[in-house]
């Protein structure tokens, strides 16, 4: 029985091992909630901001902006409020800034 055990607690632990974790960006969103209150203050902001489907690898034409301009993962406010800046400037297909979208209190992304 105790081995039974072992062998269990061994193969979880094997198997959380090669197992993708939550990679979840709270630190993205928290900063595009502060710095557009007037869009958090109109929509529900949720991953979809970005995300629109379930993958998280999807992102709309605004989540691709602002994947050029901030680093994988990056937790530094400071950078992730550049990188909101820098993604603001660009334009979406209808040749829109997302900053005046986001100024107007618009979502800024498709739903691609």
């Amino acid at each position: 029985m105790r081995k039974l055990i072992c062998v269990a607690v061994a193969g979880l632990l094997l198997a959380s091992a090669f197992t993708g974790g939550a990679d979840a960006r709270p630190g993205y969103l928290k900063a595009f909630k502060s710095k557009y209150t007037k869009v958090a203050e109109n929509n529900k902001l949720t991953c979809a901001t970005c995300h629109p489907a379930k993958s998280k690898k999807v992102r709309n034409d605004y989540g691709k902006a602002l994947g050029k301009s901030v680093a994988k993962n990056e937790k530094d406010a400071k950078k992730i409020g550049e990188a909101l800046d820098k993604a603001g400037k660009e334009k979406n297909a209808k040749g829109e800034t997302f900053q005046s979208l986001l100024d107007a209190g618009k979502l800024p992304g498709t739903k691609e």
